[in-house]
């Protein structure tokens, strides 16, 4: 599937404003309501879930505004440049195993694919937005705490804010199919804990911990398939954040690392 190469110019606050009416300036605006063709067929709780209003960004992780879930993962939209923050969390046991999550069938964009423990998106809410690197960091986490109680049922005890290590940004762009698909910055949140897990089956099919081999033979399964964040995270840098998981914090740089 051929798609548009992001480039910077394409990701000014001015331009994004002029280019797509369904951002609104306010970043924390609720946009209009999301109904429209591209969601007629889908589970009524995920088409709900598309009136979330993420966090609309400019080249530099800089919000310009807010939209809809929907309008931010419409790939007409994310071919035009239209980028948002996101966030993946990798959470670890007291073995050092990764917990990966299976997407359920019932998703929009992804379903069925195997990923890392939690992939969201902070709100264009107060306490979630942020408009400089800390403020933003613990926006990420405080939506990532959020979000690992609405999917697998972690309560907020197991997963404390402050246990939460930020590492990295990375920005990149995927199709889903021929209507939905991802383009964000991606803060890359890790955590070690032994939690309670409580999936709830209209986001989460399967969970299961797996070593870092273990991991490496999923992907040679040719029947299983893996979101193409995970994949571009676990092609890169995951296995070296993983083989020094005790001193990962070492890793942890402010940039924002492109894969375009």
């Amino acid at each position: 599937m051929t798609t548009t190469t992001i480039t910077e110019s394409m990701l000014t606050r001015e331009r994004i404003l002029r280019v797509f009416p369904d951002v609104a300036a306010n970043d924390v605006e609720k946009p209009d309501s999301q109904s429209g063709p591209e969601l007629e067929g889908y589970d009524e709780e995920q088409v709900r879930l598309m009136e979330e209003v993420c966090i609309v960004l400019d080249w530099n992780d800089a919000p310009c505004g807010s939209a809809s879930k929907k309008t931010c993962h419409l790939m007409t939209n994310i071919d035009g440049g239209l980028l948002h923050r996101a966030f993946s969390v990798f959470l670890f046991n007291e073995e050092n195993k990764l917990l990966l999550q299976q997407r359920a069938d019932e998703k929009i964009t992804f379903p069925g694919m195997w990923t890392n423990t939690c992939c969201s998106h902070p709100l264009s809410v107060p306490g979630e937005i942020g408009h400089d690197l800390p403020s933003s960091v613990m926006g990420v986490k405080r939506a990532a705490q959020r979000k690992l109680y609405q999917e697998l049922g972690i309560p907020g005890k197991d997963v404390p804010i402050d246990n939460f290590q930020f590492l990295t940004r990375i920005h990149y762009k995927a199709p889903s199919d021929g209507i939905w698909g991802e383009h964000e910055i991606d803060y890359i949140l890790f955590i070690k804990s032994n939690p309670l897990v409580a999936a709830n089956y209209n986001e989460v099919k399967a969970t299961k911990y797996v070593t870092a081999d273990e991991l490496k033979a999923m992907f040679q399964d040719k029947s299983l398939t893996f979101t193409p964040w995970f994949k571009l995270i676990c092609e890169t840098y995951l296995f070296d954040w993983w083989s020094n998981i005790d001193n990962v914090s070492s890793f942890r740089e402010d940039g924002i690392r492109r894969l375009l």
